[in-house]
């Protein structure tokens, strides 16, 4: 269930942050389970939403990587990320996938720059095609207590993100988290070695020995954060829907956060920040 959070002393917030306010809410599932509720209160800032679109931007690729990208294309940097890497604004299945990424790095935002999580970023980087979600658990953070020495306490996150920003109907996008979420304990060995190979590829290899710590439970022990989470948008924002949740399937029902984001006019806010990220390249 629901930690106290652990504010973090990274030494830089991103202002979009800033808008991910804590209602103080807390709903119940039909098994008991708290679920806290977020809002996005985002805002028409030019500042926070370029410096947001180029953080975005750069989970795809890095802006030191995209004029040798474009080489050979005969694309400048906007059409080559349109065209090449962001996914579709308008062709199915592309705004869903948007909608999809646009939730998983909010999380790992709130994971990283919140929680005090490392997150490794390269989950986006190496797709092969555009409009297709990256397969493997969402969102998975890493927090040593003492780095070169193993603790008891050093933490893994795995985060699951569905998110449902058009049509007015709920559709049950926690009760899919959870559901997903209830997967990352058989997926979990697999996520970790993509991630692994990825630094590896990246010329990462400092940080492929913290993702080595968390490898062997057995023998090196550690705690696993599970968490569940839904961004909708307001319009269907539905506390008996949320309510209807169940975790009881669930193998870490016990040690599972749940937590629902919503927010006004997501869709709109989504394709902006694909729009700046492409443009402001």
């Amino acid at each position: 269930m629901w930690k106290e959070v652990t504010i973090s002393t990274h030494s830089f917030i991103p202002g979009h942050l800033a808008w991910l306010v804590d209602t103080g809410k807390c709903l119940k599932t039909t098994d008991g389970k708290p679920v806290r509720v977020m809002e996005l209160k985002h805002a028409k800032d030019d500042a926070v939403l370029s410096a947001w679109a180029k953080h975005f931007r750069n989970q795809y690729c890095r802006d030191d990587q995209i004029d040798n990208l474009c080489q050979g294309t005969n694309l400048t940097r906007a059409e080559y990320l349109r065209t090449i890497k962001f996914p579709d604004e308008s062709a199915a299945p592309g705004p869903s996938i948007r909608a999809g990424d646009f939730g998983e790095v909010l999380v790992a935002d709130y994971l990283e720059f919140v929680l005090a999580y490392w997150l490794p970023r390269t989950r986006y980087d190496n797709k092969v095609v555009r409009n297709e979600s990256t397969k493997g658990t969402d969102i998975i953070g890493f927090k040593v207590v003492a780095p070169g020495r193993d603790d008891p306490k050093d933490a893994l996150a795995l985060f699951e993100a569905k998110a449902q920003f058009t049509r007015n109907t709920p559709n049950g996008r926690l009760q899919d988290a959870v559901n997903g979420s209830a997967k990352d304990e058989i997926r979990k060995a697999e996520s970790l070695n993509a991630i692994k190979q990825r630094l590896l590829d990246h010329g990462r290899a400092a940080e492929v020995q913290t993702v080595e710590r968390f490898q062997n439970l057995e023998d090196r022990p550690y705690s696993e954060e599970y968490g569940a989470v839904a961004l909708l948008s307001s319009s269907v924002f539905n506390k008996e829907d949320v309510g209807a949740t169940t975790t009881v399937a669930h193998p870490h029902a016990d040690n599972l956060t749940l937590i629902v984001i919503h927010g006004s006019n997501l869709m709109p806010l989504v394709h902006e920040l694909y729009r700046r990220a492409a443009d402001e390249a």
